[in-house]
């Protein structure tokens, strides 16, 4: 059962200041599909070639939502040295943008965005990592390690589903949860075909509120985020849709439910941490096969006062656990 979002009960968020990043740049990139040439940009914290650790490359959400929502991640760096790589997937934020691939699922799917972290890891000279998905990242990471890529050693699957029919499912006892009125315009616009307009987003965000980011108001890395796709959706409506629960996008079948069994002790030789939040869309179902599935060590942190996004709502709990596994032999 979800817990009772209306409870009044708000997450501490972020108490300190976030580093810097040491250094920034874009590394080209070829789509494998089309050949069109593209740009990633990555923001680094941390000397690759002087570290000794194990670097955490980090996969934000969407598929198509800028990075910055997950700029708390870097205070790994500041507290365990621990060299963080994030970016934008190509398509949204920094790196290139595709408008007119808008609805081309033979463009954007999770077959390019593993290249495209291939292509980062080629370019930056890593042989070893851990992986951090959020949301879509952590499908995507999930996948990826299905693939059983070399040199991978930890993988973190953060607010996830392994599949969007249960993704789905589990959105739409959360959305049963929402005032009556806010039911309603939801699906009257979803009905009627006006998901782009201001009364479906505000009665969107009564749902996100309760259950992507707790925080009243949001903090400004989300806004950030929220207001990079806004400008530019063209990722995140091919393949996912209008919203985190209305999902007609390419994503809407897919699942590697069967397929995490492939993901061993070997595959993944440092294990395997799933996070969630007390209120997260991600609900237990959603990510219980990240858990169950692998035949790796898997270890599983909730967390109590989170929606979707714990690293912004319980910022330090997060921190914590994430360094603790990390530095785990």
């Amino acid at each position: 059962m979800a817990s009772d979002p209306t409870i009044p009960v708000r997450p501490p968020g972020q108490v300190r200041p976030y580093p810097k990043h040491t250094s920034e740049g874009d590394i080209p990139f070829t789509i494998p599909s089309t050949g069109d040439k593209a740009k990633t940009h990555y923001w680094l914290w941390g000397d690759l070639s002087k570290s000794s650790k194990v670097p955490l490359i980090c996969l934000h959400g969407g598929p198509g939502v800028p990075h910055s929502y997950l700029l708390p991640i870097s205070l790994i760096y500041e507290d365990y040295g621990i060299p963080v790589i994030m970016y934008d997937q190509v398509g949204c934020g920094a790196s290139t943008h595709f408008k007119e691939k808008k609805h081309d699922a033979k463009f954007f799917n999770p077959e390019l965005f593993m290249a495209e972290l291939d292509n980062l890891k080629s370019h930056l000279g890593i042989k070893t990592f851990d992986l951090l998905g959020q949301s879509w990242g952590g499908m995507m990471a999930g996948q990826y390690a299905i693939t059983q890529p070399e040199g991978l050693n930890k993988v973190i699957v953060a607010d996830s589903p392994a599949s969007m029919i249960t993704w789905v499912k589990v959105c739409d006892k959360l959305r049963a949860g929402l005032p009556k009125d806010v039911q309603e315009t939801l699906t009257r616009c979803e009905k009627d075909g006006t998901t782009d307009t201001k009364e479906y987003e505000d009665a969107v965000n009564v749902f996100y509120q309760r259950h992507v980011c707790r925080l009243n108001p949001f903090p400004k890395e989300l806004n950030d985020s929220f207001s990079a796709l806004a400008e530019d959706n063209t990722v995140y409506e091919t393949m996912n849709g209008p919203s985190e629960f209305y999902v007609t996008g390419s994503l809407k079948t897919w699942t590697i439910e069967e397929g995490l069994r492939q993901v061993t002790q070997r595959t993944v030789p440092g294990g395997i941490l799933v996070i969630n939040g007390r209120y997260d869309e991600a609900q237990d179902e959603a990510v219980q096969p990240y858990f169950t599935k692998p035949s790796a060590k898997v270890k599983w942190v909730r967390f109590g006062l989170s929606g979707h996004c714990p690293q912004l709502d319980e910022t330090e709990e997060f921190i914590l656990a994430l360094g603790l596994f990390l530095t785990e032999e």
